[in-house]
């Protein structure tokens, strides 16, 4: 079976996509071996359809009308800059549209949500062996030598 070349739609996440979200947003969560309680997906929907909320949002691609991927990024203030950056959070193709330049798109369009919003510096960590998803990092991002350290859970 060939992959469509037909290209993915980007869109914003709107209120009617919890259905269409969800799934995508479980397998991503299933492929770093984790889960979250049903409270988190909720409010993270939530957050992500509040007008009101302007520092976390996200966008779906479609195609042929099915909901093949998804973005989460978050703007926050810099010590280092004046203006705030860009961190993506969540980034993930289903398998059926992977090769298929769904993810470049999705970062592309959090690139041009950055630009639009005079935040141009965008950011994201992904595991060292996800050898997949870093070919496609590899051509549209530099690889930083920061190592990421998190505080232990008490």
């Amino acid at each position: 079976m060939t992959k469509s070349t037909t290209p993915a739609t980007i869109r914003p996440i709107a209120p009617g996509d919890m259905a269409a979200w969800r799934p995508l947003w479980r397998a991503y969560l299933a492929f770093y071996k984790t889960e979250r309680p049903e409270t988190v997906y909720e409010t993270s929907f939530a957050r992500l359809i509040d007008p009101e909320i302007r520092d976390y949002a996200g966008f779906l691609a479609e195609r042929g009308g099915q909901a093949v991927g998804l973005v989460h990024y978050i703007t926050h203030r810099h010590g280092w800059r004046v203006e705030d950056v860009v961190y993506l959070q969540d980034l993930y193709v289903d398998p059926s549209a992977r090769g298929t330049s769904t993810g470049r798109a999705l970062i592309e369009a959090v690139y041009a949500a950055a630009d639009a919003a005079g935040t141009p510096s965008v950011y994201w960590l992904t595991q060292m062996g996800n050898a997949t998803a870093r070919r496609l990092y590899d051509q549209i991002a530099d690889q930083t030598d920061f190592i990421k350290y998190q505080r232990v859970a008490s």
